[in-house]
């Protein structure tokens, strides 16, 4: 008898408490409470942006053929190889600093960092070596091969740059920040130079 007693009085206990949290959910909802505009301080959003860190907008693949020719009197060491590359670009946003970024009510306004390229290197998989030419009296050179991969990388870093990543990286992070503070509940975004 005692048993089934506390078995009922935890069962109640149980349906309350599994009331109260449904009741603490939704009730306020239903009241209006918590719908209302978000008010955000600039210094609580500026730290929000700045943990997204790197922004990184575009990425471009070139494939670019590389010679390197190590030429001495004795004979010639040449290496050609296509490069298969890929260069990434963005905002660095850990650069924002407090007058950046300015709140007036549904407006914001911000001052971007400069996009810079984030990153670029060789996909091992596709990049090949065409040709490799050892001379008669030379011996074959291991550091030839690296030098002309590191030649690559800073080719397609300049093939990037010329066909405008840079410029693209930061059209493509006002879009994303743009929709972003929208989500926010921004109706006005600004951005300043």
């Amino acid at each position: 008898m005692l048993k089934q007693r506390l078995k009922e009085f935890a069962i109640v206990v149980l349906l309350l408490f599994g009331l109260g949290i449904l009741v603490g959910h939704f009730v306020p909802r239903w009241v209006g409470f918590g719908s209302g505009a978000k008010i955000y301080s600039t210094t609580a959003l500026l730290q929000q942006v700045k943990t997204l860190s790197q922004l990184v907008t575009v990425q471009y693949v070139i494939e670019k053929i590389v010679m390197n020719d190590d030429v001495k009197w004795w004979g010639e060491n040449r290496l050609l190889m296509v490069a298969h590359g890929t260069v990434k670009a963005g905002i660095d946003l850990q650069r924002l600093e407090p007058g950046d970024l300015q709140v007036s009510g549904k407006r914001i306004s911000i001052r971007l960092p400069p996009a810079q390229i984030t990153d670029a290197y060789l996909d091992e998989k596709q990049t090949q070596v065409i040709e490799r030419t050892t001379g008669l009296l030379r011996q074959f050179d291991k550091d030839l091969e690296q030098a002309t991969r590191q030649n690559a990388i800073d080719d397609i870093r300049r093939a990037a740059r010329h066909n405008g990543i840079l410029k693209d990286a930061d059209e493509r992070a006002h879009t994303q920040l743009q929709n972003l503070f929208q989500q926010l509940g921004f109706e006005q975004v600004e951005f300043r130079k």
